[in-house]
């Protein structure tokens, strides 16, 4: 099973910027990808942005396309969401996984390989 650990979550103001990093340690193939899902209360988890492991390919929700960006450190296995222009309704618990992106692609997705997450709220 793979392990996901998130980090660099907070509180930012409307119009801020946060950086988010998943870190991937264990088995993986070059099927794989990693991708970033966010879970506000009260809501489901939604997908936000997907990276191939090779990082040639990359898919975004609607809502967050044109603001937040997704990519992928190759020499430690690394992912990172840069979100730009963050609104009220960013906020939510962000979630890193990993797994075959055919698998993260559904909705829901289906996958074990999934880290414990980290807040992002913005708020003024």
């Amino acid at each position: 099973q793979v392990r996901l650990v998130e980090s660099g979550g907070g509180l930012v103001q409307p119009g801020g910027s946060l950086r988010l990093s998943c870190e991937a340690s264990g088995p993986t193939n070059k099927e794989y990808g990693m991708g970033w899902f966010r879970q506000a209360p009260g809501k489901e988890r939604e997908f936000v942005a997907l990276i191939s492991w090779s990082g040639g390919s990359t898919y975004y929700a609607g809502a967050v396309k044109g603001r937040f960006t997704i990519s992928k450190d190759s020499a430690d296995n690394t992912a990172y969401l840069q979100m730009n222009m963050l609104k009220p309704e960013d906020t939510a618990k962000y979630y890193c996984a990993a797994d075959q992106v055919k698998q993260l692609l559904l909705r829901p997705p289906i996958t074990d390989n999934w880290g414990r997450g980290t807040q992002v709220t913005v708020s003024a």
